[in-house]
């Protein structure tokens, strides 16, 4: 696997190193030791499956609080999604700065999030499913989130119109840290 970090320390787009021949390709996509090497976390306790139908469906921008930080490894198996993690750590240089990365089904790009990031995305395509990996067990009590418009971050999201957000996620305050 290729590793490389984004402008927000901790979070990399992780590339598949595709082993081809005449049948197609054999990728790794989850190495502990390899995750170890990056000092990324590689405890990974749940998989987590989102399927969306409509292209411009946004989901986020969610988070969970202490004892319950989660490191989240994010993959488009199916579509197209334009993935976002802001920063939220207080004592970091790039603090509520955002980065977003394409994930599609043809690019085989993963994303990694750590932990005390907000985590989003917008589906590209009609028919579009989201597979990641999280280092703990959900935990409503620990959700948080930010508003996918909240001005503290001005995220730009490819699409501007025919939104499809849930009330939840629209209802989300404005981050006052």
């Amino acid at each position: 696997m290729i590793f490389k970090e984004t402008k927000l320390q901790g979070t990399f787009v992780v590339k598949i190193e595709k082993r081809q021949d005449e049948r197609g390709f054999f990728a790794r996509a989850w190495c502990k030791k390899e995750f170890e090497a990056h000092g990324l976390n590689a405890h990974l306790v749940q998989a987590n499956i989102a399927f969306s139908r409509k292209k411009g469906i946004l989901r986020g921008m969610h988070y969970q609080v202490s004892p319950c930080e989660e490191a989240k490894l994010v993959r488009c198996i199916k579509g197209g999604i334009f993935d976002v993690a802001i920063d939220l750590r207080p004592n970091s240089p790039t603090y509520k700065e955002w980065v977003g990365v394409e994930l599609t089904e043809d690019n085989h790009t993963m994303f990694y999030i750590p932990e005390n990031f907000a985590h989003g995305y917008q589906t590209l395509t009609d028919n579009t499913e989201a597979f990641y990996q999280v280092s703990q067990f959900y935990s409503p009590e620990s959700e948080q989130g930010v508003r996918w418009d909240d001005p503290a971050f001005d995220i730009t999201w490819p699409e501007k119109d025919n939104l499809v957000i849930s009330e939840k996620d629209k209802n989300w305050p404005d981050y006052l840290l």
